[in-house]
């Protein structure tokens, strides 16, 4: 029965990424991906059905909740040394011949070999829907940008400018949408929490209704990023497509309106990323055109609140879990609190402090990563692991060839955070973050959201699941299907 039920999807699915590769390719071949199928040497694999390949095996894994069943099913059948996660095996994603880089081994080449043999890449409803930004730049573009950025999300510039924000804002979100409520569902409300302070350090952006305004679209336009690009009514990347307009539209007028209050100044250059971005150049004196301001705002609005939200989420439900875990987490944090004023904002050093808690974050993204890997494009042909990888071929690396493999990590379904003392794990064995000259510039942004959210809240709260057993989906990255709604305790005072 079921399987009936597949055929019409199934069906209409291949239908639509056929159309798909004609419109955007000008015509491909049946059996045929991107810089043809017929090489020798190839690493070992399956290419699935013509045009599909095995991208239904792929959503499937991710839609039942266990994408790294994709990955492992391949290692195995393919044979990777007696199951151990190394080495390659090629297949076909979306229409495109590609080749999936496994294990240790396979994270330090493709890290390691930026803009030399490989280069980024994003299928093209990423491009379509970023533009030109850090996100989709390769090569001198995007260590420009990178430059560019990077004084704004390093962490001397945290230390100094922003920790105080960061908890001030978490204070009212934690006051508006979690104090004498009984029930929380955490995914939407963590949501709405990180888009909010997103806004406000990277655009000063305070306006309640402006924030829920723009998250609305931001919402829409998240569905349609990980998509096949048919631009028709009715598809999730259409609707990505004009949620994308409106957003560029609502930031251009925020962004021409900084520049006025700029040269009035009404506004400071070093209040926020945008001011930032328009007072930087380089030494040659070039600078952002508004273009590129616009898609560096939206890709780190994106990179910035959607990532996070799904780690608190997953924190969350881990110490209502593990209560000897949140017991060790509330001791560290009131301990914290107990050595600071009842209304002084936390410092940089009380970061430092929360060793423990950034360990068991670590070990939450371990057992289940925020993001399911990234994608390169070989830029010439070259030789790995004794296989020939052709020019123009797509790569793949996936945190799920590594996160639980017992090579790297002992008792790799188990939650320990000890695994992350002292020297931690094997090096790029643990990659949540990526690795190499492309590793995510919001990393320290990231813990200090994650760790100063932890912070108010255990220190308010206990916690229970009202839906233990419930669902995790990646769609792309791993969403609770009704939210992780939890019951609220608050501590006696």
């Amino acid at each position: 029965m079921l399987s009936s039920l597949l055929v019409v999807p199934i069906t209409i699915l291949a239908v639509v990424i056929i159309i798909s590769k004609i419109i955007i390719n000008g015509g491909v071949g049946l059996g045929v991906g991107v810089g043809g199928r017929h090489h020798e040497n190839l690493p070992p694999g399956s290419f699935g059905w013509p045009i599909i390949g095995e991208t239904l095996s792929l959503l499937r894994a991710g839609w039942d909740g266990t994408p790294e069943r994709f990955i492992r099913e391949r290692v195995e059948r393919h044979g990777g040394g007696g199951g151990r996660s190394s080495g390659v095996f090629k297949t076909s994603l979306l229409g495109d011949s590609m080749v999936v880089f496994c294990g240790v081994a396979g994270n330090k080449f493709l890290f390691g070999n930026e803009n030399k043999a490989v280069a980024v890449w994003w299928p093209k409803s990423v491009e379509k829907l970023f533009g030109t930004s850090l996100l989709t730049a390769r090569g001198e573009e995007a260590k420009w940008m990178r430059k560019m950025l990077h004084s704004f999300l390093n962490p001397d510039a945290f230390s100094r400018l922003y920790i105080n924000t960061m908890d001030s804002v978490t204070h009212t979100h934690i006051s508006a949408h979690w104090q004498g409520k009984e029930e929380v569902k955490v995914y939407q409300t963590v949501k709405l929490y990180t888009f909010e302070l997103a806004c406000r350090l990277f655009m000063s952006l305070e306006d309640p209704q402006h924030i829920k305004k723009l998250g609305s679209q931001f919402n829409i336009f998240l569905k349609g990023v990980i998509q096949l690009p048919f631009n028709v009514p009715g598809t999730r990347f259409h609707s990505a497509v004009r949620a994308a307009a409106a957003i560029r539209k609502d930031l251009l007028a925020i962004t021409r309106q900084r520049r006025v209050a700029l040269q009035q100044r009404t506004a400071s250059p070093s209040q926020d990323l945008l001011s930032h971005l328009l007072v930087s150049c380089d030494e040659s004196g070039r600078s952002l055109t508004e273009s590129e301001i616009v898609n560096n705002i939206l890709t780190l609005l994106f990179a910035g609140h959607d990532t996070s939200s799904v780690s608190i989420t997953l924190l969350m439900k881990t110490l209502a879990e593990m209560p000897q875990v949140y017991d060790k987490i509330l001791q560290e944090h009131m301990d914290i609190a107990a050595s600071k004023g009842a209304e002084e904002l936390l410092q940089w050093d009380d970061i430092q402090k929360m060793r423990y808690s950034w360990n068991v974050v670590c070990e939450v993204m371990r057992l289940t990563p925020p993001i399911t890997g990234a994608f390169r494009e070989a830029l010439v042909d070259f030789t790995y692991a004794g296989y020939t990888i052709p020019k123009g071929w797509k790569l793949y690396w996936t945190p799920f060839s590594t996160n639980k493999d017992p090579n790297y990590f002992s008792n790799p379904t188990e939650f320990d955070a000890s695994r992350f003392e002292g020297a931690g794990p094997t090096p790029f064995s643990y990659v949540p973050f990526g690795g190499g000259p492309r590793m995510c510039l919001g990393k320290e942004f990231a813990r200090l959201e994650i760790l100063i959210f932890l912070h108010n809240v255990v220190k308010r709260f206990k916690w229970n699941l009202l839906i233990p057993d419930e669902k995790f989906e990646y769609d792309p990255m791993p969403t609770p299907v009704k939210g992780l709604p939890i019951s609220l305790q608050p501590h006696k005072v």
